[in-house]
């Protein structure tokens, strides 16, 4: 087991180091010169030559590679020369409204798309298992917007039940959760249709498997089968997805977020993108880079614990 996480974490450092070349590359990229993007193109020379100089533009590539890497190490993901701040004083008020958004949405879409998933394999072919894949198939085919725009009309604006918008303030998140159902289940709806059916197809391969016939010979009740045999060995996919959600429990969803007009990393760089603000906008890339890494690190783990094939 410590053999195999030592080899994926490994894995995990290169390809991590090869996002920051990437995301380096893309800084260095911008059409005429980062500069002249910031400071705007009635800058003299001088004023690009200074400033060129004060950030170190003006060095070898490969020292600017590692003055980069040695910035990220240190938790800096750039500064906003736009919004006359750090893109980690940005984050830090916006990523625990993220944690909270996605959060909330990845646990209620698991703990509701794993017993449906398994029931639909159990009883294949009937009348739930038919109910199942209807809705997960419109649910999972219909785009994030649409979904967020069908609970707006009729959760909000035909029956006011929900506010359409997201609360604002940090601390509004709370004290106002009724702000947050609209979001949380729009991104629950789209998750929990991705999960099942993943769910349901791995169910049905592990129920044809010897040791779940031998199971049921050997006179155990069908609960300790479905528990003990069928749920483990079925979670490996499941596995799967979760490692690739966990940027958005971080990040959000940027369609979701602008929907609902929800304060998050996604809405900010989504504002980013429209005021041109480049260090905030490959600050999150980086940032959802080494989380997406790292979820594909915690999946590989995930998978030995449940597989111990795998580790070998």
């Amino acid at each position: 087991m410590t053999g195999f996480i030592i080899r994926r974490l490994g894995q995990a450092i290169i390809v991590t180091l090869g996002v920051t070349l990437i995301t380096f590359g893309l800084l260095h990229a911008l059409p005429g010169s980062i500069a002249r993007d910031i400071l705007g193109p009635r800058a003299s020379p001088q004023a690009i030559a200074q400033f060129n100089h004060q950030n170190g533009f003006d060095r070898p590539v490969y020292t600017q590679y590692w003055i980069f890497l040695k910035r990220l190490a240190h938790g800096n993901l750039g500064y906003s020369y736009i919004e006359n701040r750090s893109t980690d004083s940005l984050l830090a008020v916006e990523l625990p409204r993220d944690l909270v958004l996605g959060g909330i949405s990845l646990a209620l879409s698991l703990i509701i798309a794993i017993p449906i998933g398994i029931a639909q394999a159990v009883r294949r072919n009937g009348v739930m298992d038919y109910a199942g894949t209807g809705v997960s198939f419109v649910l999972y085919s219909m785009p994030q917007y649409a979904i967020a725009l069908l609970l707006i009309q009729f959760l909000s604006i035909s029956f006011h039940v929900f506010p359409a918008e997201a609360p604002q303030s940090g601390t509004g998140l709370f004290s106002d959760p009724q702000g947050l159902i609209l979001p949380v289940l729009s991104l629950t709806l789209v998750t929990y249709a991705q999960f099942s059916r993943y769910m349901r197809s791995s169910a049905i391969d592990t129920l044809a498997q010897d040791y779940i016939r031998t199971a049921r010979a050997k006179g155990l009740s069908e609960r300790l089968v479905l528990w003990r045999h069928l749920l483990r060995n079925s979670l490996i996919s499941v596995v799967t997805l979760v490692g690739l959600n966990i940027p958005l429990v971080l990040t959000g969803t940027l369609i979701i977020e602008q929907v609902f007009n929800y304060p998050g990393a996604g809405y900010e760089y989504y504002q980013a993108a429209l005021r041109s603000d480049y260090e905030v906008m490959l600050g999150i890339t980086v940032l959802v880079g080494v989380v997406t890494v790292v979820g594909n690190l915690l999946a590989d783990i995930g998978y030995a614990i449940l597989d111990p094939r795998i580790r070998y």
